[in-house]
């Protein structure tokens, strides 16, 4: 049966266009291990074939052919006694990789490798009491994601992913319905932070995993949610009619809820703006402003979309406003706005304070957007952000008109390193 398994993963891997190494890339398990269960060495374990299921669009065919192939390889005698371990390889890409059990129990492999997710043992004991510390967990990390690098941030989030499946699938009832729906969130973030580190292909596939976990956890509504993320990935690559297709897809889905309704209807705005249509645009606006401001919190359960932003309509006209030539307008209210995000919020702090340094380069004030300027450039040097740098590469082309003004030729340097990104 392992066999069996390892032939059709080669099959769909060859028909996908995908080397091994590809698809361990996109699965974010190791080449080495993809390669042994293909030649049906190593029996697969249900996260590698639900992973390679969805890289795959096999549609839960591998995961229908591996179990069978562990209780044949049991049968057979040779149980896979491996322990997952999450690791960051050299070039930085979070990997899932087989240990020997005994190295774990002796203590080396989980000191050096990361956390051990084990398979085969004892289940462990949870109640309804810990869900409470797994959210503030959550809440640390979201508060992390504020000030640090995505590179920082995203190990721990997968673990947190990792961990909560693992206690999924040990619980029942209204129990079990909260961890999925947590786990659903934190995967959604894991989403969000790929995306930041520029890993848009990441983003989008950890955003379908966070559907797929979100199934039975009584969150029904939140694959509209996902339409939103996927149409402000549009809107970062400037892309107007895919952005609008993609919210009003948000809008139109019958489960979603008031938030999402709100958020996609802002997304909408943003897209109609970017095509220079100034009435949608009005009135995506409006839909959003009278959703947003009437939507009660989740209780128990972390916010969708930002929650460093609490008045994400009138910063997302800020910046939709530059968009529609009314470059002087965007300012005032951005002047108006962006001051009230919370100091600790660096990534939004340099996101919103981007794109008023673009509105007052736009509106011909290069001496107040240079002033602006130094403090994003702080900020953004944090978080290390590459949607910031698609704001400040528009700031750069802008202050370009300027080019031997003093205040622009003193910074241009500063600005020109800060869209080449960190070093890896």
């Amino acid at each position: 049966m392992a066999e069996d398994f390892g032939v059709m993963l080669r099959q769909l891997r060859m028909k996908a266009g995908l080397s091994i190494g590809q698809l361990a890339k996109r699965a974010h398990f190791s080449k080495g291990y993809l390669s042994k269960i293909e030649n049906g060495l190593k029996p697969p374990s249900t996260m590698l074939a639900r992973q390679c299921d969805s890289v795959l669009g096999a549609n839960g065919a591998l995961a229908a052919l591996a179990a069978p192939a562990r209780q044949a390889a049991e049968a057979a005698g040779q149980p896979d006694g491996d322990v997952w371990v999450m690791a960051l390889d050299q070039a930085g890409e979070v990997r899932f990789l087989p240990v020997d059990r005994r190295h774990v129990l002796a203590g080396g492999a989980a000191a050096i490798l990361g956390i051990a997710l084990a398979r085969g043992t004892r289940p462990p004991a949870v109640d309804e009491r810990v869900l409470p510390g797994l959210r503030a967990s959550f809440d640390q990390l979201r508060l992390l994601g504020m000030t640090a690098s995505p590179i920082v941030v995203l190990p721990s989030v997968i673990a947190q992913v990792h961990a909560l499946r693992t206690l999924v699938a040990d619980s029942g009832g209204p129990l079990r319905t909260e961890l999925q729906v947590l786990a659903s969130r934190v995967a959604e973030y894991a989403g969000w932070m790929f995306q930041e580190a520029g890993e848009d292909q990441r983003a989008l596939w950890w955003t379908n995993y966070a559907v797929a976990l979100s199934d039975g956890g009584n969150d029904a509504g939140f694959a509209s949610y996902a339409l939103v993320r996927r149409a402000e990935m549009a809107m970062y690559q400037h892309d107007a009619s895919t952005t609008i297709e993609l919210a009003r897809l948000a809008q139109a889905h019958p489960l979603a809820g008031a938030r999402v309704l709100g958020l996609a209807a802002r997304c909408e705005a943003q897209g109609h703006a970017l095509a220079g249509d100034i009435g949608e645009y009005e009135r995506a606006l409006d839909r959003a402003a009278a959703l947003l401001a009437t939507v009660p919190a989740e209780a128990g359960r972390p916010v969708l979309g930002s929650s460093s932003v609490a008045d994400q309509v009138s910063l997302a006209a800020g910046s939709a406003l530059c968009d529609l030539g009314r470059p002087a307008e965007a300012a005032e209210l951005l002047d108006r706005e962006v001051p009230k995000i919370a100091e600790g919020a660096r990534r939004a702090r340099a996101r919103f304070g981007a794109r008023r340094v673009f509105a007052h380069a736009s509106n011909g004030d290069a001496d107040q957007a240079c002033l602006l300027l130094r403090s994003v450039l702080e900020d953004a040097a944090h978080v290390d952000s590459a949607t910031i740098r698609v704001e400040l590469r528009r700031v750069a082309q802008t202050l370009a008109r300027w080019h031997g003004h003093p205040p622009v030729r003193e910074l241009y340097p500063e600005l020109t390193a800060a869209l080449r990104g960190p070093a890896r």
